[in-house]
């Protein structure tokens, strides 16, 4: 089992275990072919794309249903690897922290409009950055779409401190940059 920190919350898991799917390569353009509920447990894993954008506080206006993003992410983000500190243990610190699963997805408009489970939830592709696309796991880093290393820890701020946080996160790349080099495939 991969030690790398994931939406996913492997032990706890009720998507059905086959030990052979899970051991076999991914099938290039898997997403493009099944459903949320159709994934093995690793597929579902390999599709996050580590943005880690649904990491970040958001503040929901009470009286528009707007939602504005900060740079603010969760006390157990760490934005130099940018991933949970503490996955397996994170609900005990962070009770509110969601686990994505197939049926939940469709209704979190709070995630971002690039996540990989909300772009094959509404039938879309992945952009050319996910790691499944790009074969490179820096790709997500190097097209602007991640938080990596611009998010601090909400420690003990309160609503005032929140809004004063507010930031306008970059559109990521639309397309690689120049000098960008389409790298082998990772294999999850």
């Amino acid at each position: 089992m991969s030690t790398k920190t994931t939406l996913l919350d492997y032990e706890r898991s009720r998507r059905k275990r086959d030990p052979v799917a899970d051991a076999a390569p991914l099938e290039d353009g898997y997403w493009r072919r099944k459903k949320l509920t159709e994934m093995s447990e690793r597929e579902w894993e390999a599709l996050c794309d580590r943005c880690s954008k649904c990491c970040v506080i958001s503040i929901e206006d009470a009286d528009t249903n707007e939602l504005y993003l900060t740079d603010v992410s969760c006390k157990l983000f760490d934005t130099k690897t940018c991933g949970c500190s503490d996955y397996a243990n994170r609900k005990q610190y962070v009770p509110d922290c969601v686990k994505l699963t197939p049926k939940n997805v469709p209704k979190l408009d709070w995630l971002p409009r690039t996540c990989a489970y909300r772009l094959v939830s509404e039938g879309k592709d992945l952009f050319w950055w996910h790691p499944l696309i790009s074969g490179s796991e820096d790709s997500v880093h190097d097209s602007k779409a991640s938080v990596r290393n611009k998010t601090r820890p909400e420690g003990r701020l309160k609503m005032p401190g929140l809004i004063k946080r507010i930031t306008r996160w970059p559109t990521p790349l639309e397309k690689p940059p120049a000098k960008y080099r389409r790298r082998r495939r990772v294999r999850a």
